[in-house]
Protein backbone atom coordinates (compact mmCIF):
# COMPACT_ATOMS: atom_id res chain seq x y z
CA UNK A 1 0.00 0.00 0.00
CA UNK A 2 2.68 2.19 0.62
CA UNK A 3 3.87 1.81 -3.01
CA UNK A 4 0.38 3.27 -4.28
CA UNK A 5 0.25 6.07 -2.21
CA UNK A 6 4.02 6.74 -3.12
CA UNK A 7 2.83 6.82 -7.11
CA UNK A 8 -0.47 8.76 -5.93
CA UNK A 9 1.89 11.70 -4.80
CA UNK A 10 3.34 10.74 -7.94
CA UNK A 11 0.46 11.99 -9.79
CA UNK A 12 -0.11 14.94 -7.91
CA UNK A 13 3.50 15.66 -9.44
CA UNK A 14 2.68 14.65 -12.88
CA UNK A 15 -0.96 16.23 -13.05
CA UNK A 16 0.29 19.53 -13.29
CA UNK A 17 0.18 21.92 -16.32
CA UNK A 18 3.44 22.34 -17.17
CA UNK A 19 4.29 18.95 -16.81
CA UNK A 20 1.40 17.37 -18.85
CA UNK A 21 2.67 19.72 -21.37
CA UNK A 22 6.15 18.39 -21.53
CA UNK A 23 4.81 14.94 -21.89
CA UNK A 24 3.18 15.57 -24.87
CA UNK A 25 5.97 17.26 -26.24
CA UNK A 26 8.53 14.48 -25.51
CA UNK A 27 6.06 11.87 -26.85
CA UNK A 28 5.56 13.91 -29.99
CA UNK A 29 9.19 14.86 -30.68
CA UNK A 30 10.43 11.04 -29.39
CA UNK A 31 7.80 9.36 -32.12
CA UNK A 32 9.28 11.93 -34.70
CA UNK A 33 12.63 10.95 -33.61
CA UNK A 34 12.10 7.02 -33.40
CA UNK A 35 10.36 6.99 -36.98
CA UNK A 36 13.82 8.37 -38.78
CA UNK A 37 16.45 5.45 -39.65
CA UNK A 38 19.52 5.75 -37.89
CA UNK A 39 18.60 7.93 -34.94
CA UNK A 40 17.39 5.64 -32.06
CA UNK A 41 16.06 7.03 -28.43
CA UNK A 42 19.77 6.89 -27.12
CA UNK A 43 20.48 9.58 -29.71
CA UNK A 44 17.02 11.12 -30.06
CA UNK A 45 17.46 11.59 -26.16
CA UNK A 46 21.05 13.35 -26.09
CA UNK A 47 19.89 16.03 -28.89
CA UNK A 48 17.31 17.04 -26.58
CA UNK A 49 19.47 17.21 -23.43
CA UNK A 50 20.92 20.58 -24.72
CA UNK A 51 17.40 21.96 -24.92
CA UNK A 52 16.13 21.04 -21.37
CA UNK A 53 19.02 22.57 -19.60
CA UNK A 54 19.10 25.64 -21.94
CA UNK A 55 14.83 26.00 -20.60
CA UNK A 56 15.96 25.84 -17.06
CA UNK A 57 13.54 22.50 -16.52
CA UNK A 58 13.70 21.52 -12.66
CA UNK A 59 14.65 18.07 -12.55
CA UNK A 60 11.17 16.18 -12.62
CA UNK A 61 10.13 18.03 -15.32
CA UNK A 62 13.28 17.36 -17.44
CA UNK A 63 13.25 13.75 -16.76
CA UNK A 64 9.55 13.85 -17.99
CA UNK A 65 10.56 15.15 -20.82
CA UNK A 66 13.53 13.09 -21.93
CA UNK A 67 11.86 9.77 -20.58
CA UNK A 68 8.63 10.45 -22.56
CA UNK A 69 11.02 10.64 -25.82
CA UNK A 70 12.50 7.46 -24.81
CA UNK A 71 9.16 6.17 -24.87
CA UNK A 72 8.08 7.56 -27.86
CA UNK A 73 11.57 6.52 -29.60
CA UNK A 74 10.68 3.45 -28.57
CA UNK A 75 6.90 3.61 -30.62
CA UNK A 76 8.08 5.52 -33.60
CA UNK A 77 10.70 2.78 -34.47
CA UNK A 78 8.24 0.48 -35.59
CA UNK A 79 7.10 3.42 -38.42
CA UNK A 80 10.11 2.70 -40.76
CA UNK A 81 9.94 -0.82 -40.36
CA UNK A 82 6.29 -1.28 -41.19
CA UNK A 83 6.53 0.95 -44.08
CA UNK A 84 10.20 0.82 -45.80
CA UNK A 85 11.63 -2.26 -44.60
CA UNK A 86 13.85 -0.05 -42.50
CA UNK A 87 14.26 -0.40 -38.76
CA UNK A 88 14.22 3.00 -37.19
CA UNK A 89 16.59 1.29 -34.52
CA UNK A 90 18.07 -2.14 -33.61
CA UNK A 91 14.92 -3.26 -31.49
CA UNK A 92 12.85 -2.68 -34.40
CA UNK A 93 14.31 -4.63 -36.62
CA UNK A 94 12.13 -8.00 -35.64
CA UNK A 95 9.56 -6.14 -36.56
CA UNK A 96 10.51 -5.57 -40.39
CA UNK A 97 9.77 -9.70 -40.57
CA UNK A 98 5.89 -9.14 -40.62
CA UNK A 99 5.05 -5.36 -40.75
CA UNK A 100 6.24 -5.37 -44.03
CA UNK A 101 4.85 -7.59 -45.34
CA UNK A 102 1.52 -6.65 -44.16
CA UNK A 103 2.05 -3.21 -45.88
CA UNK A 104 2.87 -5.14 -49.47
CA UNK A 105 -0.67 -6.75 -48.54
CA UNK A 106 -2.08 -3.15 -48.30
CA UNK A 107 -2.40 -3.46 -44.57
CA UNK A 108 -0.16 -0.83 -43.82
CA UNK A 109 -2.63 1.55 -41.20
CA UNK A 110 -3.26 -1.93 -39.69
CA UNK A 111 0.27 -3.29 -39.18
CA UNK A 112 0.81 0.55 -37.21
CA UNK A 113 -2.06 0.77 -35.53
CA UNK A 114 -2.11 -2.83 -34.08
CA UNK A 115 1.81 -1.89 -33.32
CA UNK A 116 0.84 1.13 -31.25
CA UNK A 117 -1.43 -0.72 -29.70
CA UNK A 118 1.02 -3.50 -28.60
CA UNK A 119 3.45 -0.64 -27.75
CA UNK A 120 1.47 0.38 -25.11
CA UNK A 121 0.67 -2.83 -23.68
CA UNK A 122 4.02 -4.09 -23.32
CA UNK A 123 5.31 -0.25 -21.88
CA UNK A 124 2.16 0.14 -19.47
CA UNK A 125 2.64 -3.56 -17.92
CA UNK A 126 6.72 -3.18 -17.99
CA UNK A 127 5.48 0.24 -15.43
CA UNK A 128 3.42 -1.42 -13.40
CA UNK A 129 6.59 -3.92 -13.11
CA UNK A 130 8.89 -0.71 -12.32
CA UNK A 131 6.30 0.16 -9.55
CA UNK A 132 6.56 -3.07 -7.59
CA UNK A 133 10.01 -4.05 -8.35
CA UNK A 134 12.39 -1.54 -8.28
CA UNK A 135 11.46 -0.79 -4.42
CA UNK A 136 12.11 -4.17 -3.41
CA UNK A 137 15.13 -3.86 -5.58
CA UNK A 138 16.38 -0.92 -3.15
CA UNK A 139 15.83 -2.63 -0.02
CA UNK A 140 18.83 -5.03 -1.89
CA UNK A 141 20.80 -2.47 -2.36
CA UNK A 142 20.96 -0.69 0.70
CA UNK A 143 23.10 -3.98 2.23
CA UNK A 144 25.94 -2.68 -0.70
CA UNK A 145 29.01 -1.76 1.18
CA UNK A 146 32.07 0.06 -1.20
CA UNK A 147 32.96 -3.14 -2.02
CA UNK A 148 29.68 -4.71 -3.54
CA UNK A 149 29.56 -1.37 -5.51
CA UNK A 150 32.56 -1.92 -6.76
CA UNK A 151 31.34 -4.94 -8.15
CA UNK A 152 28.03 -3.88 -9.48
CA UNK A 153 30.01 -0.82 -11.73
CA UNK A 154 32.21 -3.30 -13.05
CA UNK A 155 29.20 -5.85 -13.90
CA UNK A 156 27.20 -3.08 -15.35
CA UNK A 157 30.80 -2.24 -17.64
CA UNK A 158 30.95 -6.35 -18.34
CA UNK A 159 27.36 -6.75 -19.50
CA UNK A 160 26.42 -3.26 -21.38
CA UNK A 161 27.62 -4.76 -24.62
CA UNK A 162 24.77 -7.01 -24.58
CA UNK A 163 23.95 -10.66 -25.72
CA UNK A 164 24.07 -9.44 -29.00
CA UNK A 165 27.24 -7.26 -29.24
CA UNK A 166 29.47 -8.02 -31.88
CA UNK A 167 32.76 -7.45 -30.14
CA UNK A 168 33.46 -7.91 -27.04
CA UNK A 169 36.78 -6.63 -27.29
CA UNK A 170 35.56 -3.56 -28.63
CA UNK A 171 33.37 -2.96 -25.76
CA UNK A 172 35.61 -3.64 -23.22
CA UNK A 173 37.93 -1.18 -25.47
CA UNK A 174 35.33 1.43 -25.61
CA UNK A 175 34.74 1.41 -21.52
CA UNK A 176 38.75 1.65 -20.93
CA UNK A 177 38.74 4.69 -23.09
CA UNK A 178 35.67 6.04 -20.80
CA UNK A 179 37.33 5.40 -18.06
CA UNK A 180 40.93 6.76 -19.08
CA UNK A 181 38.71 10.13 -19.62
CA UNK A 182 36.72 10.10 -16.74
CA UNK A 183 40.29 11.07 -15.04
CA UNK A 184 40.83 13.81 -16.81
CA UNK A 185 41.28 16.72 -14.29
CA UNK A 186 42.30 17.64 -10.26
CA UNK A 187 42.25 14.12 -8.22
CA UNK A 188 39.94 14.47 -5.84
CA UNK A 189 41.81 12.95 -2.65
CA UNK A 190 45.38 13.96 -3.61
CA UNK A 191 45.21 17.42 -5.53
CA UNK A 192 47.33 16.49 -8.34
CA UNK A 193 45.95 17.41 -11.64
CA UNK A 194 45.89 14.04 -14.15
CA UNK A 195 45.91 14.15 -17.80
CA UNK A 196 45.14 17.82 -17.80
CA UNK A 197 48.58 18.69 -19.63
CA UNK A 198 48.69 22.35 -18.41
CA UNK A 199 44.98 23.18 -19.44
CA UNK A 200 43.30 25.14 -16.77
CA UNK A 201 39.90 24.64 -18.32
CA UNK A 202 40.33 20.80 -18.09
CA UNK A 203 41.36 20.73 -14.23
CA UNK A 204 37.19 20.50 -13.74
CA UNK A 205 37.34 17.28 -16.00
CA UNK A 206 35.31 16.49 -18.86
CA UNK A 207 31.89 17.29 -18.75
CA UNK A 208 29.98 14.20 -19.28
CA UNK A 209 27.18 16.61 -21.01
CA UNK A 210 29.03 17.60 -23.85
CA UNK A 211 30.84 14.48 -23.97
CA UNK A 212 27.50 12.98 -24.77
CA UNK A 213 26.08 15.64 -26.81
CA UNK A 214 29.17 15.54 -29.07
CA UNK A 215 29.08 11.56 -29.19
CA UNK A 216 26.06 10.56 -30.22
CA UNK A 217 24.38 13.78 -31.70
CA UNK A 218 27.40 15.40 -33.43
CA UNK A 219 28.72 11.84 -34.87
CA UNK A 220 24.87 11.69 -36.50
CA UNK A 221 25.35 14.76 -38.24
CA UNK A 222 28.76 13.71 -39.37
CA UNK A 223 27.40 10.14 -40.44
CA UNK A 224 24.69 11.60 -42.21
CA UNK A 225 26.80 13.74 -44.33
CA UNK A 226 28.96 11.10 -45.18
CA UNK A 227 26.10 8.72 -46.32
CA UNK A 228 23.45 10.51 -47.23
CA UNK A 229 23.27 13.31 -50.00
CA UNK A 230 20.09 15.22 -49.84
CA UNK A 231 17.37 12.70 -50.01
CA UNK A 232 15.42 10.77 -47.56
CA UNK A 233 14.88 7.33 -47.90
CA UNK A 234 10.99 7.23 -48.09
CA UNK A 235 11.50 9.91 -51.38
CA UNK A 236 11.73 6.45 -53.55
CA UNK A 237 9.09 4.38 -52.19
CA UNK A 238 5.33 5.23 -52.53
CA UNK A 239 3.54 5.19 -48.82
CA UNK A 240 0.18 4.41 -48.75
CA UNK A 241 -0.91 3.87 -44.86
CA UNK A 242 -4.86 2.44 -45.56
CA UNK A 243 -6.93 1.53 -42.82
CA UNK A 244 -5.56 3.20 -39.50
CA UNK A 245 -7.53 0.95 -37.02
CA UNK A 246 -7.20 -2.51 -36.48
CA UNK A 247 -10.36 -4.92 -35.78
CA UNK A 248 -11.51 -6.03 -32.54
CA UNK A 249 -11.12 -9.57 -33.97
CA UNK A 250 -7.11 -9.13 -34.64
CA UNK A 251 -6.79 -7.22 -31.31
CA UNK A 252 -8.34 -10.17 -29.69
CA UNK A 253 -6.52 -12.46 -31.92
CA UNK A 254 -3.17 -11.25 -30.30
CA UNK A 255 -3.87 -10.20 -27.16
CA UNK A 256 -2.57 -13.45 -25.68
CA UNK A 257 0.57 -12.86 -27.50
CA UNK A 258 1.05 -9.44 -26.16
CA UNK A 259 0.50 -10.46 -22.53
CA UNK A 260 3.26 -12.86 -23.25
CA UNK A 261 5.72 -11.08 -25.01
CA UNK A 262 5.23 -7.96 -22.69
CA UNK A 263 6.36 -9.99 -19.74
CA UNK A 264 9.47 -11.28 -21.40
CA UNK A 265 10.25 -8.35 -22.73
CA UNK A 266 10.61 -6.77 -19.15
CA UNK A 267 12.51 -9.62 -17.88
CA UNK A 268 15.21 -8.59 -20.63
CA UNK A 269 15.14 -5.36 -19.63
CA UNK A 270 15.88 -5.94 -16.27
CA UNK A 271 18.90 -7.72 -17.26
CA UNK A 272 21.66 -5.18 -17.13
CA UNK A 273 23.32 -5.40 -20.59
CA UNK A 274 20.26 -7.44 -22.41
CA UNK A 275 17.66 -4.52 -23.45
CA UNK A 276 15.30 -3.62 -26.20
CA UNK A 277 16.86 -5.30 -28.96
CA UNK A 278 17.24 -8.93 -26.79
CA UNK A 279 13.89 -8.51 -25.25
CA UNK A 280 12.53 -8.01 -28.98
CA UNK A 281 14.01 -10.91 -30.82
CA UNK A 282 13.54 -13.21 -27.71
CA UNK A 283 9.55 -12.05 -27.77
CA UNK A 284 9.62 -13.30 -31.68
CA UNK A 285 11.45 -16.65 -31.43
CA UNK A 286 9.71 -17.57 -28.53
CA UNK A 287 5.95 -16.37 -29.56
CA UNK A 288 6.73 -17.65 -33.09
CA UNK A 289 7.72 -21.34 -31.92
CA UNK A 290 4.68 -21.42 -29.50
CA UNK A 291 1.72 -20.45 -32.17
CA UNK A 292 3.07 -20.58 -35.72
CA UNK A 293 2.04 -23.61 -36.42
CA UNK A 294 0.77 -23.01 -40.10
CA UNK A 295 4.12 -21.31 -40.59
CA UNK A 296 2.73 -17.29 -41.12
CA UNK A 297 5.07 -15.92 -39.22
CA UNK A 298 7.31 -13.94 -41.84
CA UNK A 299 4.21 -13.81 -44.30
CA UNK A 300 2.28 -10.88 -42.91
CA UNK A 301 1.07 -12.59 -39.56
CA UNK A 302 -0.33 -9.90 -37.01
CA UNK A 303 0.92 -11.56 -34.31
CA UNK A 304 4.48 -11.32 -35.32
CA UNK A 305 4.19 -7.28 -35.57
CA UNK A 306 2.52 -7.45 -31.92
CA UNK A 307 5.26 -9.87 -30.22
CA UNK A 308 8.34 -8.00 -30.97
CA UNK A 309 6.86 -4.42 -30.60
CA UNK A 310 5.31 -5.70 -26.75
CA UNK A 311 8.58 -6.89 -26.08
CA UNK A 312 10.81 -4.33 -27.05
CA UNK A 313 8.54 -1.46 -25.22
CA UNK A 314 8.55 -3.86 -21.96
CA UNK A 315 12.04 -4.13 -22.07
CA UNK A 316 12.50 -0.28 -22.57
CA UNK A 317 10.51 -0.22 -18.93
CA UNK A 318 12.24 -2.79 -17.67
CA UNK A 319 15.54 -1.07 -18.38
CA UNK A 320 14.72 1.69 -16.24
CA UNK A 321 14.80 -0.61 -12.97
CA UNK A 322 18.47 -0.99 -12.60
CA UNK A 323 19.15 2.20 -13.38
CA UNK A 324 16.33 4.12 -10.30
CA UNK A 325 17.16 1.15 -7.92
CA UNK A 326 20.45 0.87 -8.20
CA UNK A 327 21.95 3.56 -10.72
CA UNK A 328 23.34 1.11 -12.64
CA UNK A 329 21.52 1.36 -16.37
CA UNK A 330 20.55 -1.57 -18.43
CA UNK A 331 20.39 -0.07 -21.88
CA UNK A 332 22.04 2.62 -23.89
CA UNK A 333 19.11 5.06 -23.32
CA UNK A 334 19.19 4.49 -19.51
CA UNK A 335 22.62 5.76 -19.90
CA UNK A 336 22.13 8.56 -21.55
CA UNK A 337 18.69 8.95 -18.61
CA UNK A 338 21.61 8.46 -16.08
CA UNK A 339 23.89 11.72 -16.91
CA UNK A 340 20.55 13.87 -17.03
CA UNK A 341 20.40 12.93 -13.17
CA UNK A 342 23.74 13.26 -12.52
CA UNK A 343 24.35 16.56 -13.57
CA UNK A 344 20.93 17.97 -11.97
CA UNK A 345 23.30 16.43 -9.09
CA UNK A 346 20.38 13.42 -8.17
CA UNK A 347 22.09 10.37 -7.76
CA UNK A 348 20.45 7.01 -9.11
CA UNK A 349 20.19 4.17 -6.27
CA UNK A 350 18.53 2.99 -2.66
CA UNK A 351 18.53 6.57 -1.42
CA UNK A 352 16.65 7.87 -4.55
CA UNK A 353 13.19 6.56 -3.12
CA UNK A 354 13.75 8.41 0.26
CA UNK A 355 15.96 11.43 -0.85
CA UNK A 356 13.96 12.49 -4.13
CA UNK A 357 10.52 10.76 -3.92
CA UNK A 358 8.83 13.43 -5.76
CA UNK A 359 11.60 13.23 -8.51
CA UNK A 360 11.27 9.06 -9.28
CA UNK A 361 7.82 8.46 -8.44
CA UNK A 362 6.69 11.67 -10.51
CA UNK A 363 8.81 10.12 -13.25
CA UNK A 364 6.54 6.88 -12.90
CA UNK A 365 3.38 8.31 -13.00
CA UNK A 366 4.56 10.48 -16.13
CA UNK A 367 5.39 7.10 -17.96
CA UNK A 368 1.86 6.01 -16.81
CA UNK A 369 0.40 9.17 -18.37
CA UNK A 370 2.69 9.35 -21.48
CA UNK A 371 1.68 5.92 -22.52
CA UNK A 372 -1.80 6.87 -22.90
CA UNK A 373 -0.38 10.46 -24.75
CA UNK A 374 1.35 8.16 -27.66
CA UNK A 375 -1.50 5.73 -27.79
CA UNK A 376 -3.51 8.36 -27.97
CA UNK A 377 -1.19 9.65 -30.74
CA UNK A 378 0.48 6.92 -32.01
CA UNK A 379 -3.35 6.06 -34.03
CA UNK A 380 -5.01 8.91 -35.34
CA UNK A 381 -1.93 10.98 -35.71
CA UNK A 382 0.20 7.92 -37.68
CA UNK A 383 -0.04 9.51 -41.37
CA UNK A 384 1.61 12.73 -40.39
CA UNK A 385 4.39 10.87 -38.50
CA UNK A 386 5.02 9.13 -41.72
CA UNK A 387 5.25 12.14 -43.48
CA UNK A 388 8.58 13.06 -41.34
CA UNK A 389 9.53 10.16 -43.20
CA UNK A 390 10.08 12.54 -46.29
CA UNK A 391 12.40 15.01 -44.36
CA UNK A 392 15.52 14.92 -46.02
CA UNK A 393 18.64 15.09 -44.08
CA UNK A 394 20.08 18.31 -45.53
CA UNK A 395 17.26 20.12 -43.03
CA UNK A 396 17.41 17.71 -40.28
CA UNK A 397 20.66 17.85 -39.53
CA UNK A 398 21.57 21.16 -39.29
CA UNK A 399 18.50 21.24 -37.09
CA UNK A 400 20.18 19.18 -35.17
CA UNK A 401 23.55 20.78 -35.02
CA UNK A 402 21.98 24.18 -33.98
CA UNK A 403 20.39 22.80 -30.82
CA UNK A 404 23.14 20.49 -29.49
CA UNK A 405 26.00 23.88 -30.10
CA UNK A 406 23.18 26.56 -28.63
CA UNK A 407 22.21 24.12 -26.19
CA UNK A 408 25.93 22.89 -25.06
CA UNK A 409 26.99 26.66 -24.97
CA UNK A 410 23.38 27.69 -22.89
CA UNK A 411 24.91 25.29 -20.71
CA UNK A 412 28.12 26.40 -19.46
CA UNK A 413 28.80 29.44 -21.53
CA UNK A 414 31.88 28.60 -22.48
CA UNK A 415 33.67 28.46 -25.76
CA UNK A 416 36.14 26.18 -24.84
CA UNK A 417 33.29 23.33 -24.38
CA UNK A 418 32.14 24.07 -27.87
CA UNK A 419 35.43 22.76 -29.00
CA UNK A 420 35.31 19.76 -26.95
CA UNK A 421 32.50 18.80 -27.96
CA UNK A 422 33.34 19.23 -31.71
CA UNK A 423 36.35 16.84 -30.74
CA UNK A 424 34.08 14.55 -28.98
CA UNK A 425 32.13 14.21 -32.46
CA UNK A 426 34.58 13.56 -34.17
CA UNK A 427 35.97 10.67 -31.95
CA UNK A 428 32.35 9.08 -32.45
CA UNK A 429 32.40 9.49 -35.90
CA UNK A 430 35.49 7.70 -36.31
CA UNK A 431 34.48 4.65 -33.56
CA UNK A 432 31.21 4.36 -35.46
CA UNK A 433 32.44 3.52 -38.71
CA UNK A 434 35.00 1.11 -36.40
CA UNK A 435 32.19 -0.64 -34.94
CA UNK A 436 33.36 0.66 -31.53
CA UNK A 437 30.00 1.38 -29.01
CA UNK A 438 29.44 4.53 -27.65
CA UNK A 439 27.67 3.81 -24.76
CA UNK A 440 30.75 2.24 -22.67
CA UNK A 441 32.49 5.25 -23.08
CA UNK A 442 29.68 7.09 -21.99
CA UNK A 443 29.16 4.52 -19.14
CA UNK A 444 32.79 4.81 -17.95
CA UNK A 445 32.97 8.64 -17.78
CA UNK A 446 29.74 8.76 -15.91
CA UNK A 447 30.58 6.12 -13.11
CA UNK A 448 34.67 6.20 -13.35
CA UNK A 449 34.60 8.65 -10.41
CA UNK A 450 32.42 6.82 -8.31
CA UNK A 451 33.98 3.37 -9.36
CA UNK A 452 37.33 5.05 -8.55
CA UNK A 453 35.96 6.43 -5.30
CA UNK A 454 34.69 3.29 -3.49
CA UNK A 455 37.57 1.16 -4.46
CA UNK A 456 39.83 3.60 -2.68
CA UNK A 457 37.53 3.59 0.25
CA UNK A 458 37.16 -0.05 0.14
CA UNK A 459 40.97 -0.79 0.46
CA UNK A 460 41.03 2.27 2.86
CA UNK A 461 39.20 0.26 5.43
CA UNK A 462 40.15 -3.49 4.54
CA UNK A 463 43.61 -1.56 5.45
CA UNK A 464 45.30 -2.12 1.98
CA UNK A 465 43.73 -5.93 1.53
CA UNK A 466 42.84 -6.47 -1.96
CA UNK A 467 41.14 -9.74 -0.51
CA UNK A 468 37.91 -7.47 0.73
CA UNK A 469 36.81 -7.05 -2.66
CA UNK A 470 35.33 -10.58 -2.83
CA UNK A 471 34.98 -10.67 0.86
CA UNK A 472 31.23 -11.14 1.25
CA UNK A 473 28.54 -13.42 -0.41
CA UNK A 474 27.00 -10.04 -2.08
CA UNK A 475 30.03 -8.92 -3.41
CA UNK A 476 31.18 -12.47 -4.80
CA UNK A 477 27.44 -13.08 -6.48
CA UNK A 478 28.34 -9.57 -8.78
CA UNK A 479 31.47 -10.77 -10.07
CA UNK A 480 30.12 -14.29 -10.79
CA UNK A 481 27.11 -12.49 -12.88
CA UNK A 482 29.40 -10.16 -14.40
CA UNK A 483 32.03 -12.61 -15.03
CA UNK A 484 29.50 -14.78 -16.71
CA UNK A 485 27.82 -12.00 -18.92
CA UNK A 486 30.78 -11.14 -20.22
CA UNK A 487 31.24 -14.36 -21.63
CA UNK A 488 27.92 -15.36 -22.98
CA UNK A 489 27.94 -12.72 -25.37
CA UNK A 490 31.40 -14.24 -26.98
CA UNK A 491 29.67 -18.02 -26.70
CA UNK A 492 26.60 -17.40 -28.09
CA UNK A 493 26.67 -13.99 -29.37
CA UNK A 494 27.78 -15.32 -32.63
CA UNK A 495 24.95 -17.71 -32.94
CA UNK A 496 22.19 -14.92 -32.04
CA UNK A 497 22.92 -12.41 -34.62
CA UNK A 498 22.86 -15.36 -37.08
CA UNK A 499 20.09 -16.13 -36.26
CA UNK A 500 18.76 -12.79 -36.33
CA UNK A 501 20.82 -12.08 -40.10
CA UNK A 502 19.21 -15.59 -41.06
CA UNK A 503 15.23 -14.30 -40.33
CA UNK A 504 15.73 -10.86 -42.42
CA UNK A 505 17.53 -12.83 -45.48
CA UNK A 506 14.28 -15.06 -45.22
CA UNK A 507 12.57 -12.43 -45.40
CA UNK A 508 13.77 -10.35 -47.50
CA UNK A 509 13.84 -13.59 -50.20
CA UNK A 510 10.38 -13.97 -49.77
CA UNK A 511 9.93 -10.06 -50.76
CA UNK A 512 12.03 -10.99 -54.28
CA UNK A 513 9.91 -13.80 -55.32
CA UNK A 514 6.54 -11.90 -54.43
Amino acid sequence: MDVLASLGDGFAVAFTFQNLMLAALGCFLGTVMGALPGLGPSNGVAILIPLAFTLGLPPTAALILLTSVYYGAMYGGRISSILLNIPGDEPALMTCLDGYPMAQQGRAGEALALSGVASFVGAFLATWGLVFIAPQLVKVALLFGPAEYFALFTLAFATLGGISSTNQAKAAFAATLGLLIAMIGVDGQTGVPRFTFGEVHLYDGIDFLVALVGLFALSEVLIFLEHRHGESDAAHKKIEIGRITPSLSMLKYCTPTMLRTSVLGFVAGVLPGAGASLGSFISYSMEKRLVDKKGTFGTGDPRGVAAPEAGNNAAAGGALVPMLALGVPGSGTTAVLLAVLLAMNITPGPLLFTQNPDVVWGLIAALFIGNFMLLAMNIPMVGLFTRVLLVPPRILMPIVAMVSFVGIYGISGSSFDLMVMVAFGVLGWILRKLDVPLVPIILGILLGNAMEANLRRAISISNGDWSTLVGSPLAIGLWVIAFVGFILPIIFGAALRRRMRLARAKEDEGELVD
